[in-house]
């Protein structure tokens, strides 16, 4: 397993895009013979390793020294990272790890960024765990009666290891893998690995589990996410339930955003050929470097072939080029050239899909029997094979089991805050009379209203099985604007009939959000995230706050965490979507 990194020495490589804190993986699928260790390639002699205690980039050489000085002071700086990020993230798994009171007897001894170890330093280390939430194990090292945790992509718990620490952060360094010494046969088979650049592209992390085990760590991600991040008392957290798998495990991403980097300096470029410095392709393990990729086999075939030619024109074209870019491509069904008729609920009618690779273009995605368009450029889901699990879920999630029929209320109103271009409000507008959904972005907005008309002869010929009250043709309704501006303009609602929906970017939602939620008392809220830890904050936040009106009130109704689950739309990858179920009672 060949594995070089000569690095900018950045903590958050991108690559494929699902969640900007991506994670690293393990090597190309070599032979592996059980007896053997899993020799991993070393760096090149001739790499330079430049010092450095933060986690930000190496800069280059200036002939003015003060301007170096100056810039080295700014680079060692110890910055207190940032809420809810990849390093926030894996601080607390560090100190949990290794102990709070341990934890807090170093910080006050000043010991917390004292690394025991040199830069270069090679250990050899037990791994502990896998940290789920960023895909990278972690090791407990011990010097000199002091313990300090490794952090190390692409080994599994209880793999006797060989690493090379890069970098220093507080109470953990982060070190290449250079060897498996002893695998863990039980996890590892480097057999369901598909990929040729697996362990050395940023993108995924996961190939050499089974499936499984991927989605086991997932729901390990929304566990210890609530656990540090929601403030809510263990009782209060109903059982995470078991996370809900992709369709297609490879094949899946229907979009990738290969990128290419500008020369440091100037190079020759050659009369044919690519040149030797130009990288199309995703970031490398644990660096801001990009490696070319010629194909990638999560993404689906439409793309894959696609991607040859997309190279081979920015090969051609490279002069043209002042910066580095960003590609785009995006797969799509074909749009028809004259108006259609009636779109059929039919998907044997839509015809071989295409790539879009104009950012300003229009994508055509079918979920059931619904139609999607919108701007290439703008927000969809990646995977389309796992829309149709996610919104099913949703939709059970909503209403009431034979059993509870009588205990609830039935649901008619849907408040989509956060719509986009109407996946939610549009998927579930047949089981409720009336839907209000809310986006800021004015062209996603544009797009759910086409949507909405596409699909017009689908829903108005549906009728609901969840809800009596829900009528034929529902009224839906889009408007641009932040999310929680909608709340006044639903409060005609029902209250206890109503449905919110809420699908944020990975930030999450504000206070200002939340407080007018709770002022409006939707019945039933689904929180749909991309980043279970800023999910886990906002639904803490509504708990607490619920609660403490409830108590003012006397005896008010106040919002319960009914249920937890985690969705798996980036196979091979350590994200997870998670869904939260909250009741007013």
């Amino acid at each position: 397993m060949a594995s070089t990194h000569p690095r900018s020495r950045s903590s958050t490589p991108s690559g494929l895009g699902p969640p900007p804190e991506k994670k690293q993986r393990l090597d190309e699928p070599s032979s592996l013979e059980p007896a053997e260790p899993i020799p991993i390639q070393d760096t090149p002699a001739d790499y330079q390793l430049v010092p450095d205690t933060s986690d930000a980039a190496p800069v280059a050489k200036k002939p003015a020294k003060q301007t170096n000085q100056k810039k080295n002071k700014k680079r060692n700086v110890r910055r207190a990272a940032e809420p809810y990020s990849g390093d926030d993230i894996l601080i607390r798994e560090v100190i949990e790890l290794l102990g709070t009171d341990y934890a807090r007897e170093a910080t006050s001894n000043n010991k917390d960024w004292d690394a025991p170890f040199e830069q270069s330093t090679q250990l050899e280390l037990t791994v502990s765990c896998i940290s789920p939430s960023i895909g990278e194990s972690l090791s407990i090292a011990t010097h000199n009666d002091r313990k300090w945790v490794i952090v190390t992509p692409l080994s599994l718990p209880g793999e006797r290891i060989r690493a090379r620490v890069y970098r220093h952060s507080r109470l953990h360094s982060r070190a290449d893998l250079l060897e498996v010494l002893e695998p863990n046969h039980e996890m590892r088979d480097m057999s369901r690995v598909r990929c040729q650049y697996f362990g050395k592209c940023a993108g995924c992390q996961y190939q050499m589990l089974s499936y499984e085990a991927q989605l086991d760590l997932k729901r390990q991600t929304v566990v210890q996410a609530y656990k540090n991040y929601s403030s809510i008392a263990p009782e209060l957290v109903p059982p995470i339930k078991p996370t809900i798998g992709s369709p297609l495990q490879y094949g899946y991403r229907t979009k990738l955003t290969p990128h290419f980097q500008k020369p440091k300096a100037q190079k020759p470029i050659l009369a044919e050929g690519k040149p030797d410095w130009l990288k199309i392709g995703f970031h490398q393990v644990g660096t801001r470097h990009v490696m070319d990729i010629e194909e990638c086999p999560i993404a689906t075939p439409v793309i894959n072939k696609a991607l040859t030619p997309i190279r081979e024109d920015v090969i051609k074209n490279i002069t043209k080029y002042k910066n580095g870019a960003t590609l785009l491509l995006r797969e799509s069904l074909p749009i028809p050239t004259e108006p259609e008729p009636e779109p059929s609920a039919n998907a044997d009618t839509d015809g071989d899909p295409i790539c879009v690779t104009d950012q300003k273009g229009t994508v055509r995605e079918r979920v059931g029997d619904l139609l999607f368009e919108y701007t290439a450029g703008t927000f969809f889901q990646n995977n389309n094979s796992a829309l149709i699990p996610l919104t099913s879920y949703v939709r059970d999630a909503i209403f009431p089991t034979a059993a509870d029929d009588g205990a609830r209320p039935k649901p008619t109103h849907l408040v989509d805050a956060y719509c986009g271009s109407g996946l939610f409000a549009l998927t579930l507008a047949r089981h409720f009379s009336t839907i209000a959904g809310i986006e800021l972005s004015a062209e996603s907005i544009r797009a759910a209203e086409r949507n909405l008309a596409l699909n017009a002869p689908v829903l108005s010929s549906s009728s609901s099985s969840a809800s009596a009250s829900a009528s034929a043709t529902p009224e839906v309704t889009f408007m641009s604007g932040d999310a929680a501006n909608i709340f006044s303009t639903v409060q005609h609602f029902p209250r206890a009939h109503t449905v919110l929906v809420i699908d944020p970017p990975r930030k999450g939602t504000d206070a200002r959000f939340i407080e007018q939620m709770l002022a409006f008392g939707a019945h039933t809220v689904i929180y749909v995230s991309c980043n279970v830890h800023t999910q886990a904050r906002d639904v803490g936040m509504i708990l607490a706050r619920s609660a403490a009106q409830a108590d003012d009130a006397g005896d008010g109704e106040k919002y319960v965490l009914e249920s937890l689950c985690g969705l798996d739309l980036f196979p091979q990858t350590a994200h997870v979507e998670a869904i939260a179920v909250l009741r007013l009672v």
